[in-house]
């Protein structure tokens, strides 16, 4: 099956239904026989993630800076953890070994890698699928400065096309499936 790249949160501060989310990805990612990559730290939706893929018997590969080991914030549980030199060698290496990309509610870390991911697909770098999962509305506000972007030719609609909203984990998952058969 698909290695499923994780983008999220690694707040230690957040509402538990945000690491439910979470959970519940790692979980359903793992039931369907996905492996998981992630960004290789062990807090916050992150953590959660891959504890739940773990939980469901998916292999895990975090990706993660040398800094953040320094952090002891590591994911010493991961089936594979690659320690890279600074953050942006970690965000090509978790490109690199991915088939696809789900991102969940998340800060500046979680945008810049969906933001990242996203540009590559719009110059052709790669056709790996993007899904933004927004159960809960979190990324709406975003959704409608995109559209606005696109309304005043700032981006291109095609490029709005490039990601797919889910609004449930069974759905991305979905998508990715179709995407990539």
């Amino acid at each position: 099956m698909a290695a499923i790249c994780v983008f999220c949160a690694s707040s230690s501060t957040l509402e538990q239904k945000w690491l439910d989310l979470a959970t519940r990805t790692g979980e359903e990612l793992g039931a369907r026989g996905h492996s998981l990559v992630s960004g290789g730290g062990c807090v916050g939706m992150m953590g959660a993630v891959a504890d739940g893929a773990r939980s469901a018997g998916a292999h895990t590969l975090g990706v993660i800076p040398q800094s953040l080991v320094d952090l002891e914030v590591a994911d010493l549980a991961s089936d594979e953890l690659i320690v890279t030199g600074d953050m942006g060698a970690r965000k090509n290496l978790m490109i690199e070994r991915s088939d696809a990309f789900i991102t969940l509610p998340g800060g500046l870390g979680t945008l810049d890698e969906l933001f990242e991911v996203w540009t590559t697909a719009t110059l052709d770098l790669h056709d790996k699928p993007i899904v933004l999962l927004d159960p809960d509305g979190f990324y709406d506000g975003l959704v409608a400065w995109l559209g606005q972007l696109a309304d005043t030719a700032f981006v291109r609609s095609a490029a709005l096309e490039r990601v797919i909203i889910a609004k449930s984990i069974g759905a991305a998952l979905d998508a990715i499936e179709e995407h990539l058969a």
